[in-house]
């Protein structure tokens, strides 16, 4: 890695106290300087690695050099068709090279740039551009046609550019990109630019209703490179594999973020493959390699591959690793080190279990906890808010009893990593804080996830706020429940969700499966019984051929939890767990229609 205050090599050496040091370090100048933004950074990496690689893909790659000139191109072009500071341009354009050059170009000279969620289409598509209110909006190729279908409801006129491909109604920017030259951009050229200046929106995932846009300042960019570069211990020679999104934090900031600053370089892949991954890893010759969801689990579940031991990888690094996941990924396919990390894209609360602790999201030194460590507070799940004592106060939760996460909310420039940005609503900013929470006016950022924290200072991921259930006046962490039934053998994939059941308080548990091959359900509700107490143990089984995932692989729940119980719904098969038989019986209409009217006891 380089220092880049003094262009000199660091120590690489990856153990806790090393890594936590150097994410510090390298974090440390940002509020010091306040108009060195993320690519004044790239420009003074470009003097000293032109040539060696920064982005590599199928499509295209790009040294540093050739990653400054580029974006020089587009920033000329924003600058030609006056994007003024804190104009919005929305970009609809799959993984590659180019999509990162796009933004850095834009956001260099004070546009802001909107990252749209490729997998979106008609009113939801819509809804995320309405609500940055762009000038321009670039669109690849193969996603014009998903673009048509939002056309009809936005709600004010905006330029549309294509990448690739030629369309009678749009001008291609591929082609008039080329019209810019790619110098150095003059003083004349440049905008008076401060790490606290807008350069992204990135949107939530809408699990909760439509997404939202998070606002991503300059300082949150560099914030996430480098404290990650430090973190990862990133050194020229690594090459990170990418094949999240880019429309996310991760997959669009963080990786290529973190791989350049540390002078090494990232591959970028279309789209994940689970058959391709071990194959891409060697012929690019990565080092690491980045996760989210349930990404490691589908390689679990993987055929084996002749290359997925014959890799130089060093560090898998992500979130969400489930803990029945951890050792099996790590041992069969030899990682060296797992480096589980929790952040939020709007900021507030971050943790990093560097350690490489088993099912652990995070654990704060205690030299740092006064500058880093979240609260967990006792909730209600029927109220969705945290509990209050008497005095109005919210409670702090012992030791293993699970809680809402919340960060403080600091005034303390310099402590750019605990800064809450928030959204373009303000209303849903609002939502997120919680105000006079341990003592009057003191502030804190709500995660929305429920936590656990051992007696040795680890924190454990338990469950969203929203995916939590109540049933029998206990409450369901379908987290919880799922890593109970990957246990069984033959499980590949379990999605766990409340249903309404008429008649009854709460919801019942039930549970969408993907397996290998046909289940011994007598088997399987032991093996339950034997995990779970009985109001955890779901009352319905839906076996499917795959499980839907969202794009950044997290289970998708809407549709499952609208079809319910319905054996009608789906041509899937679904048991119902009777508690007068103590077995598993396949649900017909008749055996439906009992439970509807209230006629088995549950």
């Amino acid at each position: 890695m380089i220092d880049l205050q003094t262009m000199a090599p660091i120590d690489v050496t990856v153990s806790p106290s090393k890594a936590w040091l150097r994410a510090l370090e390298l974090t440390a100048p940002i509020p010091r300087n306040r108009d060195r933004v993320f690519s004044t950074l790239i420009e003074e990496l470009a003097m000293r690695s032109g040539d060696e690689p920064a982005l590599l893909s199928d499509r295209e790659c790009l040294t540093y050099r050739g990653l400054v000139e580029r974006s020089n191109q587009y920033a000329r072009w924003a600058l030609d068709q006056g994007v003024a500071k804190g104009e919005v341009v929305c970009l609809l354009m799959t993984n590659r090279p180019e999509y990162f050059a796009i933004w850095i170009g834009i956001t260099s000279v004070g546009g802001v740039v909107a990252l749209l969620n490729t997998n979106l289409v008609g009113p939801s598509l819509a809804h995320c551009i309405n609500i940055v209110s762009p000038k321009h909006l670039i669109v690849s190729d193969e996603f014009v046609d998903s673009l048509t279908t939002a056309l009809p409801n936005l709600t004010r006129p905006l330029e549309i550019w294509t990448y690739g491909g030629r369309h009678a109604s749009y001008q291609s920017i591929d082609i008039e990109i080329e019209r810019y030259a790619d110098n150095t951009l003059s003083k004349e050229e440049r905008r008076s630019l401060t790490i606290d200046d807008r350069a992204l929106y990135i949107f939530t995932s809408g699990t909760t209703g439509l997404p939202k846009a998070a606002n991503i300042s300059h300082a949150r960019i560099l914030q996430w490179s480098l404290w990650f570069a430090g973190m990862m211990g990133v050194e020229p020679t690594d090459r990170i594999y990418n094949c999240l999104p880019m429309y996310h934090s991760i997959g669009g900031v963080l990786v290529p973020g973190a791989a350049l600053v540390g002078g090494g370089a990232v591959v970028i892949r279309e789209k994940f493959s689970a058959s391709q991954f071990w194959s891409d890893v060697i012929r690019w010759d990565c080092t690491v390699f980045q996760y989210i969801g349930e990404l490691c689990r589908y390689l679990l579940h993987a055929a084996p591959s002749p290359d997925e031991k014959n890799h130089r990888i060093r560090m898998a690094c992500g979130n969400g690793m489930a803990s029945e996941v951890w050792d099996g990924f790590k041992d069969r396919f030899e990682i060296p080190q797992i480096f589980e990390f929790y952040a939020a894209t709007e900021g507030g609360v971050s943790l990093f279990n560097v350690q490489g602790k088993r099912g652990a999201i995070g654990h704060i030194p205690a030299y740092l906890s006064h500058r880093f460590e979240p609260a967990l507070v006792m909730f209600d799940v029927e109220k969705s808010q945290p509990i209050r004592n008497d005095q109005g106060f919210c409670i702090r939760c012992a030791q293993n009893e699970v809680g809402e996460a919340i960060g403080k909310v600091v005034d303390d420039p310099s402590n750019v990593g605990s800064r809450f940005e928030g959204y373009t609503n303000k209303q849903a900013s609002d939502d997120k804080i919680l105000r006079n929470v341990f003592e009057p006016g003191d502030t804190w950022v709500r995660t929305g996830d429920l936590m656990r924290k051992d007696e040795k200072g680890f924190f454990y991921f338990v469950d969203r706020i929203g995916d939590t259930f109540r049933w029998k006046g206990e409450n369901v962490a379908t987290s919880e429940v799922s890593e109970a039934i990957c246990a069984f053998p033959g499980v590949k994939h379990a999605n766990v969700y409340g249903v309404a059941i008429p008649g009854t308080e709460g919801r019942g548990g039930m549970a969408a499966l993907v397996t290998e091959r046909e289940m011994d359900l007598s088997a399987f509700r032991k093996h339950l019984v034997s995990r779970l107490p009985a109001y955890a143990r779901p009352l319905f089984l839906r076996i499917q051929d795959d499980v839907e995932v969202t794009g950044t692989f997290k289970y998708s729940k809407t549709d499952l939890m609208r079809q319910g119980f319905n054996p009608v719904a789906t041509s899937d098969v679904i048991y119902f767990d009777n508690p007068e038989s103590e077995t598993f019986l396949p649900l017909d209409k008749a055996l439906y229609e009992r439970i509807q009217f209230g006629q088995i006891r549950l």
